[in-house]
């Protein structure tokens, strides 16, 4: 887990960086990425239980009409907030599985994501909620895709995978238990040993 910088892809595959978007949409869609990273910042300081529309528009120094024009319930705010969280993150699996060194690659992405552990567990807190809330489970689903279709660069088994995905899943919250951030070795160290050349 962990979020690159730019913006996410629109709802309906349009990006901010798409050349045929009108000035009002793209300022519509800029404002929305700068809610959800808003919203990202409260659930790193207060948790999850401290996102409201009121403190989501201080903390992106809106009005709070802009957080309901865009987010009619605190659910669509979380909602948003999670998918774009997990369809960056999922982008960012899927571009490892093509690389030359995916496992040192991935290793170090996981090294990364664990120094920024505010960020790492708003993402959590936003994952688990989907554990409560079924309806965000498609979501998190292509996250766990994601790190399976990586573990397919090197084992055929779906047990394999899925023991892949609960290790690099259970290594970074346990990142978050420890002031000694594990290094890009030590992640590769595993990765290694769970993903052998084959």
């Amino acid at each position: 887990m962990g979020s690159t910088s730019g913006f996410p892809p629109d709802r309906g595959g349009e990006t901010l960086n798409d050349s045929t978007t009108d000035g009002r949409r793209l300022k519509g869609l800029r404002r929305r990425h700068e809610l959800i990273e808003a919203t990202l910042r409260v659930i790193e300081r207060d948790g999850v239980a401290g996102v409201s529309h009121r403190t989501v528009s201080r903390e992106a120094g809106l009005p709070t009409s802009a957080t309901t024009y865009h987010f009619k319930s605190l659910g669509d705010l979380l909602t948003a907030a999670l998918t774009s969280v997990m369809e960056e993150d999922s982008e960012r699996m899927r571009r490892l599985s093509s690389g030359d060194d995916r496992r040192r690659d991935l290793a170090f992405l996981l090294a990364e994501v664990a120094s920024e552990p505010g960020r790492l567990l708003a993402e959590y807190e936003l994952f688990l909620l989907a554990a409560r809330r079924p309806h965000l489970r498609s979501a998190t689903d292509g996250w766990l895709l994601a790190v399976q279709a990586f573990a397919r660069c090197y084992t055929s088994d779906p047990v394999r995978e899925r023991v892949v995905a609960g290790t690099i899943d259970g290594l970074l919250l346990h990142s978050l238990l420890t002031d000694d951030k594990p290094t890009a070795e030590s992640f590769e160290a595993v990765l290694t040993d769970l993903l052998p050349d084959p």
